[in-house]
Formats: C-alpha cells, sequence, structure tokens
C-alpha cells in the first residue's frame, strides 16, 4: 500500500511516497537518491521492493522541490549541498516519528552515492533516531567529519568493485567511522550496478542489514 506524504522542511514541501507492506513492518526504511535523481529513481525503487519482501516499510523522498530541481538541472549548485540535504532528511525522520502505522518503528536509512553522505550526516545528527544505516555506492567523503564520527548506527557499505575511486573513499570512511561497519564489494559492478544481477545483490545485502539491525523500539 503506498501513500503519498508531504514533508515540510524550512518552507519546502517535499513529497513523497511511503510504502507499508501488507502484515506488521519490522522497521521503516528512509531513502536518500543521489545528485540528479528523484523518489522515481528506479535503481531505489527496486531495491526498496526487496525491502517490502522482507517486510519492511520504505519512505522515498523528494529532496529538492519541483522548482529546485529545474533550477538545479542547469546551475547544479545543490546536488553538493549535502548541509541541506541532511536538514531535509532530519524533517523526514521527524516527519514518520508521527506517522500513522510506522512512527513506533526504527527508522533506518538507505542512501546512494551523495545521498549516501546525508545519509551518513542524519544518522550522526540524530543517532538515538537512526539505528541502521546502508550505503550503495555511496561519497562518505562528503560527509561533515563530525557528523561522521558520531554516528553510531551500524553500517554497511555497498560498492561496485569497478568504482575504484568510490571504493577508496568508503575505505577511508570504514576507518573513520566508530559505529560497526562493514563494507562489501560486489564484483563487476560499476558506480551504478547496472551489471546483470548487481542491483539484486544491493538489495538482498541492504534487506539483510536491515532486518538485522532494525528491532523493534521498548
Amino acid at each position: 500500500m503506498t501513500t503519498e506524504v508531504r514533508v515540510a522542511a524550512d518552507g519546502a514541501v517535499l513529497p513523497g511516497d511511503l510504502v507499508v507492506p501488507g502484515g506488521t513492518a519490522r522497521g521503516v526504511v528512509l531513502f536518500a537518491h543521489g545528485s540528479g535523481s528523484s523518489r522515481h529513481s528506479p535503481r531505489n525503487r527496486e531495491v526498496a521492493a526487496r525491502l517490502h519482501e522482507a517486510g519492511l516499510a520504505t519512505l522515498l523522498l523528494d529532496l529538492l522541490t519541483a522548482e529546485e530541481e529545474a533550477a538545479e538541472r542547469h546551475t547544479r549548485h545543490l546536488r553538493f549541498d549535502i548541509g541541506l540535504l541532511i536538514d531535509r532528511l532530519e524533517a523526514a525522520v521527524d516527519a514518520l516519528t508521527h506517522t500513522t502505522d510506522v512512527g513506533a518503528l526504527p527508522i533506518g536509512c538507505f542512501g546512494a552515492s551523495t545521498g549516501a553522505a546525508a545519509a551518513l550526516g542524519v544518522a550522526g545528527r540524530r543517532p538515538e533516531a537512526i539505528a541502521a544505516v546502508v550505503s550503495r555506492g555511496g561519497r562518505p567523503d562528503l560527509t561533515p567529519p563530525d557528523l561522521l564520527a558520531a554516528v553510531r548506527a551500524p553500517t554497511l557499505l555497498i560498492v561496485g568493485g569497478r568504482d575504484e575511486a568510490v571504493i577508496a573513499f568508503n575505505e577511508d570512511a570504514r576507518r573513520a567511522l566508530r559505529a560497526p561497519v562493514e563494507q562489501q564489494i560486489v564484483p563487476g559492478a560499476s558506480h551504478l550496478f547496472e551489471e546483470p544481477g548487481a542491483l539484486e545483490r544491493v538489495g538482498d545485502l541492504a534487506a539483510g542489514w536491515f532486518t538485522e539491525h532494525l528491532a523493534p523500539r521498548a
């Protein structure tokens, strides 16, 4: 079941799609897409579908308004504004805690590319709220160092085996993180995980991580 939601964040209203699978969800995963993408990202939707199969709810959210997206296509001035993206993810976290059906569920965050930098940033800013993080082809080098060091949520870093520069960024982040962290390399995969079976592997890894680490709140 998909419900359209609106998240208010510093004067902006961000549209999102909240999906709660049938039965009792064990947690809810907030998605942070990469630059130039949106809540309609087919890659994130494929991963979200795998999470639904595992009994997890998901919120896919546009981090920019339609007007900001239109301007950003020409100026590209917002795609690396990680502070702005963290602020908006934090507003989404607050909205989830007050949303019927998922308000009492533990929250995980799935970030892709620059969205992963923001996902780790909000986990560092709100360690009491974010219970687990998964990064796909993430840019943790863009996360403010103080927030990266403040992350307490178990974190899984997934990187394509052919994405050599991003592998290095994630190895540096793995050493800097003080939270429980694992890095998984998907052999033969590029940055977008477009190769046959690559994204399916991401979905399986993410589902396993969130299922393990999203425990019901006391």
